[in-house]
């Protein structure tokens, strides 16, 4: 069900297009030359407001005028670059996801992201970023090469530890740990903050005096924490939150993708927003995303026991603990719902569930991720979350929106997230309004990363936008065919030029990498 009010009912609305309408004689005199205004449109400005009759115009990579634009004959043939006419269709701020892959030197498209409306993606996750120093040449790197989406960049924990040499120890030496802090200190002039992915080598070996002297850095740079928590099952959910709280202690925190692993129902995720809210009133700044799939998507060796998550580690354990791993994975897999629910996504197996290979091995599961997978040997969709938990979740205020996607992971939410959550929450299941969901995945966002420009239909924000008719948005990506783009965003616009029209990209790349505020 849509909630667009076609009439403009509440007073600020009124207000807002009084204040819009153009002075006599010709429109914006200051500018000799427009680049672009959209007409008849219904204005979702990003804020929760409701849908509003308006024309935008941009000038260069700006909004410059929204309201009432009545354009002269003389505006249209000499003045304006390009009209589009919206038809009716909303236009918006372009989507930011706050939790993104993909490599821009290799697919700068970014086609998956802008064909669901995003317009500014978040690289760096899950304590992985680019292992390059400075990280700075290589975000010049890209901006040189370009990029179809605008780009925030994270500094990942796990990179900064094997950049300085700690790798996967427990116990770093004191000079060690005082590099890692200082470069930290020196990459957060340029990034957004720090991610960390506690459940993955090499993050998993920090303790919380590692964390919370990261933590101070962060803080005294003004940055966030984004942290994939150590353990996202459901009987650890707490204690992982109550590790994030700590480091929240010194620096605004944010938990990636969150998520109840074989948890389930509406009263576990109040109890779960409960913690957070408490943290709150206490002071503590932390937000959220979530993606609205019940499959999460990683490395198998997110099934493997700690002692075998690398290649080193499982050789050994191989030999030496084998009665034991194959043990521990056979539990591991069946607590997550089984073979069945894990849907590899890499070659020879891509396609098939664990449950599929092992039957036509005729092996047990355990056996094939010991003597043909590994820990390193396959990535897959694990489906281990609960529908209801999840959209309690997403309907909370202080949860946004993620893809956890990239352009070629084996995973519908790469390309369908953003259409999904009008398709479903919005249309089908009226989970949310249209201007709330617009609102999480643009000011929201905007607002978690500190990106003051963007997120907002404003006078003086950058020009990312939107038109399309939410009628018509669909997720077309499925769990066995998780590459196609999605449906029904019309036309994306990014820094005042059109990136995408009708389901094509435009010959240019008009992405910028971002600089924190």
């Amino acid at each position: 069900m849509l909630r667009i009010n076609r009439k403009p009912v509440l007073l600020i609305a009124t207000a807002f297009l009084v204040a819009c309408q153009p002075a006599a004689g010709p429109f914006l005199p200051e500018y000799e030359s427009i680049d672009l205004v959209i007409e008849d449109g219904r204005v979702i400005d990003g804020l929760g407001n409701d849908a509003i009759d308006a024309d935008v115009v941009v000038v260069g990579d700006q909004i410059v005028f929204v309201g009432d634009a009545a354009l002269t004959g003389a505006d249209r043939s000499k003045r304006v670059k390009r009209i589009i006419d919206a038809g009716g269709r909303v236009v918006a701020p372009g989507f930011i996801d706050l939790h993104s892959h993909g490599n821009p030197l290799k697919t700068p498209e970014m086609e998956n992201f802008l064909a669901m409306g995003v317009t500014t993606i978040t690289l760096g996750q899950d304590g992985s970023s680019p292992d390059v120093l400075p990280l700075s040449g290589w975000m010049a790197d890209v901006e040189a090469s370009g990029i179809g989406t605008n780009l925030v960049m994270f500094v990942g924990h796990g990179t900064l530890r094997n950049q300085v040499g700690i790798g996967r120890s427990t116990e770093p030496e004191p000079e060690d740990l005082q590099r890692m802090l200082d470069l930290l200190d020196e990459t957060l002039g340029y990034t957004f903050g720090m991610s960390s992915g506690l459940e993955y080598n090499p993050g998993l070996n920090a303790d919380t005096n590692e964390l919370r002297a990261l933590a101070r850095v962060v803080g005294a740079n003004d940055r966030m924490i984004m942290s994939h928590m150590r353990n996202e099952d459901d009987h650890a959910l707490e204690d992982s939150i109550a590790e994030l709280l700590e480091q929240g202690e010194d620096a605004r925190v944010h938990i990636s993708h969150l998520k109840s692993v074989y948890g389930s129902g509406a009263e576990r995720a109040a109890e779960i927003l409960g913690i957070l809210d408490d943290a709150r009133a206490k002071g503590i700044d932390i937000t959220a995303e979530i993606y609205p799939y019940s499959a999460s998507y990683t490395g198998i060796a997110i099934v493997f026991p700690v002692w075998a998550k690398t290649q080193e580690q499982f050789d050994v354990a191989k030999v030496e603990r084998r009665d034991e791993l194959a043990e521990y994975l056979r539990n591991r897999v069946n607590q997550r719902n089984g073979p069945e629910a894990t849907l590899l996504g890499t070659d020879p197996w891509t396609g098939r569930t664990l449950a599929d290979v092992a039957h036509e091995m005729e092996r047990p599961f355990e056996d094939v991720l010991i003597d043909m997978i590994g820990p390193r040997g396959a990535s897959g969709a694990y489906f281990v979350m609960n529908d209801e938990l999840q959209t309690r979740l997403l309907q909370d205020p202080n949860v946004g929106v993620c893809s956890d996607g990239s352009p070629t992971g084996f995973h519908p939410r790469g390309h369908g997230t953003f259409a999904k959550i009008i398709q479903t929450y919005v249309n089908e299941r009226d989970v949310l309004t249209l201007p709330a969901a617009v609102a999480k995945m643009t000011s929201f966002a905007a607002g978690i990363l500190r990106i003051e420009d963007r997120g907002v239909i404003e006078v003086n924000r950058k020009a990312d936008i939107i038109i399309f008719d939410p009628s018509s948005v669909r997720e077309t990506a499925s769990y066995h065919d998780p590459l196609q783009f999605a449906d029904g965003f019309d036309i994306v616009i990014v820094n005042g030029k059109v990136a995408r029209e009708n389901g094509a990209l435009t010959t240019a790349f008009h992405g910028r990498v971002l600089s924190p505020e």
